[in-house]
């Protein structure tokens, strides 16, 4: 047997003993807590920052959320400890992206097994979703949340999950998520003008992360790497010629993935690498920030 063939092999079968471990947490879970949470509030557990946002902004004082995927992880290949997971068989909603984002492709059914009672939401459902030729984006562009205007229908989305398993409280979960869709409003009118006022037509980026974002503001993105892989030499070149054509002087590169290819590229064209990350939870603060700093990229 090869080396890659052993590490497969173990790969498999860590895995294989994390989940038996979690399934005997769930059972014994299931035993134990025939009552509801100690502190009354709903739990919910949410894949990326942006979302816990979202839950704790509409469920406010009436939800605890179990973030699965920290701040600075990486979403396409996170795998989160048993110990995080078991938490989760105690949860009483799940508020998935639904887009195709890999951790989910990855453990959503496995998390399901964990906690069959589980209500699970799509965050994704009424948003119009891009079609993506990578495989391993299942179809389709996973990052959804990064247009305030997706945003506003995953909060909504939330909303209706909140009500189901707390009707009690629905009344509050809608008051708390028309504040909040406010300042969603308010932030899309903002970046619309922003970015409209700036005349930027085209962002540079490592990772793709923002086809939302410019469909729904008018400019493209244009990404470094191929299938979530490094750029080769000859698709370098071919970049640094482009941003040169098109005076194109900023890159822009997340603190979630490797920043050499972005830097490459802005050293040949005496250009700078700007960090910009999809993944904030402060979600209201990071667009402002995201779409300023892709508005003034235009500037000479």
């Amino acid at each position: 047997m090869g080396s890659q063939d052993k590490g497969n092999l173990t790969t498999v079968l860590l895995v294989a003993a994390a989940f038996a471990v979690l399934l005997l947490a769930a059972v014994a879970a299931g035993c134990t807590a025939t009552e509801p949470q100690q502190d009354g509030r709903v739990v919910v557990a949410v894949t990326i920052p942006p979302e816990q946002e979202f839950v704790e902004r509409v469920g406010g004082d009436h939800v605890r959320v179990i973030l699965l995927v920290p701040p600075g992880a990486d979403p396409h290949t996170y795998e989160p400890p048993p110990g995080v997971l078991a938490e989760v068989a105690e949860a009483d909603m799940y508020a998935v992206v639904g887009s195709g984002i890999e951790f989910e492709l990855a453990w959503q059914e496995k998390i399901a097994a964990l906690n069959p009672d589980m209500l699970v939401v799509d965050c994704s459902r009424g948003v119009d979703l891009i079609a993506a030729g990578e495989a391993d984006h299942a179809g389709t562009d996973p990052h959804i949340w990064t247009s305030p205007k997706n945003a506003k229908i995953m909060v909504e989305n939330i909303r209706e999950g909140l009500a189901e398993v707390d009707q009690a409280n629905a009344e509050d979960y809608r008051q708390n998520a028309d504040a909040y869709l406010e300042e969603l409003d308010a932030l899309d009118t903002e970046i619309a003008g922003a970015l409209a006022e700036s005349g930027v037509t085209k962002v540079m980026v490592y990772h793709s992360s923002w086809a939302y974002l410019a469909r729904d503001y008018g400019f493209v993105e244009v990404p470094i790497e191929e299938e979530g892989k490094e750029p080769s030499p000859q698709r370098i070149e071919h970049l640094v010629a482009q941003a040169k054509e098109e005076q194109i002087r900023v890159i822009f590169a997340s603190p979630e993935h490797s920043t050499r290819s972005a830097e490459v590229i802005a050293d040949e064209i005496g250009g700078t690498v700007v960090p910009v990350s999809p993944l904030a939870k402060d979600y209201l603060k990071n667009m402002r920030h995201v779409a300023s700093a892709f508005a003034e990229s235009s500037k000479p």
